[in-house]
C-alpha cells in the first residue's frame, strides 16, 4: 500500500503542474511499477536522471504514446524483468541498468526487457551490466520505422540479444529527405559462460548502418538475416 500511495502521490503532482513529467527515485525489493504516458513531451527522469530504481526482483514496465518524448531512468538490482513500449517519433530514451552497483549489492545480474517502438526519428540506449558484471540477459528489440538509431551495450556472462527492424527506406543514411533506413550499434563484452553471447537479426528495409561488436572468451555467435539494398555491416568478434 506505502508503494501505492507513493506513485499516486508523484502522479498527482505532476498533474498540478501541468506537464507530464514523472521523476520518481525508489529503493526497495519487490517493486512493480507501471507508466503509461500519452502526449508530446513527456517526460521521465531527467535535471539529472531523476528516474532512479533500486532493489532486487523489480518488474518496470514503460508505455509512451506520442512524439518529442524523452525517458533517462538508471537502475541498480539483482534481477529486472521489464517491458517498454514506444508509440510516435522523435522519441529519445535512455536506460542504465546496473547504473553506479557495486559486487553484492545489485548489479542487474538477471534482465529480461522487450522493447517495442513504432515511429521513426527516434533514439535507443540501453545500457545493461556497464561493467561487464551481468550474469544473464535475455533483450529484444522490435523497431519498425525509418531513420531510428539503437545504441545497446550488454556486458556480462550470458546473453541472448534479439533484433527485429523494419523500414520503408531503400536510400543510403543521410538522404536529402531524411527517410533513410536505420542505424544499430551493438556492443557484447564480458567472459561467457556455457552459453556465451548470441546475437540474432532480422533486418527488413534498405539503406541501414550496423557496427556489431563481440569480445570474450567462451562462445561468441551473430545470426544475421538481411533484407534490403545499400546495407552497410561490419561485425568484429574477438576472444
Amino acid at each position: 500500500m506505502k508503494k501505492i500511495f507513493g506513485i499516486l502521490g508523484l502522479l498527482f503532482v505532476s498533474n498540478l503542474a501541468l506537464a507530464n513529467d514523472i521523476y520518481i527515485t525508489q529503493v526497495g525489493d519487490s517493486l512493480d511499477l507501471d507508466i503509461v504516458q500519452d502526449g508530446t513531451d513527456n517526460k521521465i527522469g531527467n535535471s539529472t536522471t531523476d528516474m532512479i530504481i533500486k532493489g532486487d526482483d523489480m518488474t518496470f514496465n514503460i508505455k509512451q504514446t506520442g512524439s518529442l518524448n524523452t525517458i533517462v531512468a538508471a537502475i541498480n538490482g539483482d534481477t529486472y524483468t521489464g517491458t517498454w513500449d514506444f508509440y510516435g517519433s522523435s522519441n529519445a530514451v535512455t536506460l542504465n541498468c546496473d547504473s553506479t552497483g557495486t559486487a553484492g549489492s545489485g548489479n542487474c545480474e538477471n534482465v529480461t526487457l522487450n522493447i517495442d517502438g513504432d515511429g521513426s526519428d527516434n533514439t535507443y540506449t540501453f545500457n545493461i551490466g556497464e561493467s561487464a558484471d551481468s550474469d544473464g540477459s535475455i533483450i529484444n528489440f522490435d523497431i519498425d520505422g525509418d531513420n531510428n538509431i539503437l545504441n545497446s551495450t550488454i556486458d556480462g556472462k550470458s546473453m541472448a540479444l534479439t533484433v527485429v527492424m523494419d523500414n520503408s527506406a531503400s536510400l543510403a543514411t543521410t538522404s536529402a529527405n531524411s527517410d533513410e533506413g536505420n542505424a544499430l550499434t551493438i556492443n557484447s563484452t564480458g567472459d561467457g559462460d556455457a552459453n556465451g553471447h548470441t546475437i540474432n537479426l532480422n533486418i527488413t528495409g534498405g539503406g541501414s548502418t550496423y557496427d556489431i561488436t563481440q569480445s570474450g572468451v567462451k562462445d561468441n555467435t551473430v545470426d544475421a538475416t538481411f533484407s534490403g539494398d545499400s546495407q552497410d555491416v561490419d561485425i568484429t568478434q574477438s576472444d
